[in-house]
């Protein structure tokens, strides 16, 4: 297997670095079980992804006018509850929060009545009955780490939707860490996140490469770039 490292500075340099990567090395394969069998998907074997500054804002990344955006605040800030609490609803096979919600409070207790010298900041989610699920969590699990007065995060993905899950995943992971950072009494810290199975599927490959030349732009030009007339499907 391909081991790929990254690091970024903030989350949405990591969503376009991660962009640039697998457009470039994912493996393209059909689904033979899983969400959307029978499409087309890239992936990435196995990536390590450190990002050093996840606090800084925006949390989520900008895209070019006629392409549409992967996250929004406003979704995110939704899907915090379906994070860090147990709230879920009728149709839903399963939410993060409903593993969390009662290891969050426990974690904080953790690191402010026995300090921070532990390993046992682990956030566990899902079951060995999630195996018999359609679709298993894809996040299974959390680890923290408290260093240099700085709560870390390290999160592990068996499989992770690059265009659609991964801006928000991250954004309300790292609301959910400077809460818990602020709960603990320390600062806010890195986020390091693991998957084997990081992916883009085919619908968005074309709209991937446009965001893609893109930010290529505007990093050449040290700014926002005004593209009139810019072609999402180019």
């Amino acid at each position: 297997m391909q081991i790929t490292m990254l690091e970024a500075r903030d989350l949405p340099e990591a969503w376009f670095l991660c962009l640039r990567k697998m457009l470039t090395q994912g493996r393209e394969y059909t689904i033979d079980r899983g969400s959307n069998v029978g499409h087309r998907r890239k992936e990435l074997d196995f990536i390590v992804l450190q990002v050093k500054h996840p606090s800084d804002r925006p949390l989520v990344p900008d895209v070019p006018q006629g392409v549409p955006p992967p996250s929004s605040m406003e979704y995110v800030e939704n899907y915090l509850q379906y994070l860090m609490t147990s709230l879920k609803a009728d149709k839903e096979q399963y939410t993060y929060g409903e593993d969390l919600a009662d290891q969050i409070p426990e974690v904080i207790k953790i690191y402010k009545e026995c300090g921070h010298n532990t390993n046992q900041g682990f956030m566990a989610v899902g079951s060995r009955e999630s195996i018999k699920l359609p679709d298993p969590p894809c996040l299974r699990g959390i680890d923290t780490r408290v260093m240099n007065g700085k709560l870390n995060f390290i999160a592990y993905f068996r499989s992770w939707d690059l265009w659609a899950g991964f801006p928000s995943n991250l954004a309300g992971m790292q609301l959910l860490k400077e809460y818990m950072a602020s709960e603990i009494g320390v600062e806010d810290g890195e986020l390091i996140a693991l998957s084997k199975g990081l992916h883009l599927y085919d619908y968005a490959w074309d709209i991937a490469r446009t965001a893609v030349a893109w930010d290529n732009v505007r990093t050449v030009a040290g700014e926002q770039p005004t593209l009139p007339g810019f072609k999402w499907w180019l």
